[in-house]
């Protein structure tokens, strides 16, 4: 499962004439943190070229609660799926920090895919992936356990948006506990009983929005499913 996207995005993978071309049929905009930038259920169908930035894709589950699927970055479009089908949004889009876009209506982006061939092709391309990688998290909802989903969401922060310190690996995107919860279907308070499972052993440290993980092996070990004594059990004896 991931919160990611593919790891050439669409802008990126576009040939830059076709970028440019695609660009300058939109609007700039600006949104503020939390704004939202897409909302579940609405009608619109203008898509994002997000240019700087992450943004959270969320949805409400029928219990009332939010599920975040996925963050998107520079490069990537979201509300891609609206503009091509024409149906009310499947999801919220809301801005993690301050997130510079370009704003193209439906009409124009289905207008692009048709003289482009390869953008079509792309976007396909990422459709497919989506539908995947939702799959996966069914079966890991299913699955796995809180302490597992949310070893496997810290390594993935840290691997794709992670900055090497003396203390180890500082998350460059600091998701608040509730924001955690969201991301791997637990509530607040199972992730918090796991996040202080992980400080006890030495795993990582937490302050408020902040997560540094000290200690990868171990984190990566927990995310495959092993057991979160194993710290414990590879630590050499004392000397005497």
């Amino acid at each position: 499962m991931s919160l990611f996207g593919q790891d050439r995005s669409f802008l990126h993978a576009l040939p830059d004439r076709d970028r440019r071309a695609l660009l300058a049929e939109g609007t700039p905009r600006s949104y503020e943190p939390g704004e939202v930038m897409i909302r579940e259920r609405d009608t619109s169908a203008y898509v994002l070229a997000l240019m700087s930035g992450w943004a959270v894709v969320s949805v409400e589950t029928e219990r009332g609660t939010r599920l975040i699927l996925a963050l998107r970055g520079s490069g990537e479009v979201v509300g891609d799926l609206a503009a091509v089908d024409r149906r009310p949004r499947s999801a919220t889009v809301t801005a993690l920090g301050r997130v510079d876009a370009v704003s193209v209506s439906g009409d124009r982006f289905r207008r692009f895919l048709a003289e482009h061939p390869h953008a079509t092709s792309l976007i396909m391309r990422q459709l497919s992936a989506r539908l995947r990688s939702a799959d996966v998290e069914r079966r890991s909802l299913a699955s796995e356990t809180v302490l597992q989903r949310l070893a496997v969401r810290l390594v993935e922060l840290a691997e794709r948006a992670g900055r090497p310190a003396d203390a180890g690996t500082v998350l460059e995107l600091p998701l608040p506990q509730h924001d955690l919860a969201a991301a791997i279907g637990a509530t607040r308070e199972a992730v918090a009983k796991a996040l202080r499972l992980l400080r006890e052993q030495d795993v990582v440290r937490t302050a408020n929005r902040r997560v540094v993980v000290i200690d990868m092996p171990v984190l990566l070990l927990l995310a495959q499913g092993g057991s979160h004594r194993a710290k414990a059990v590879e630590k050499p004896p004392p000397s005497v």
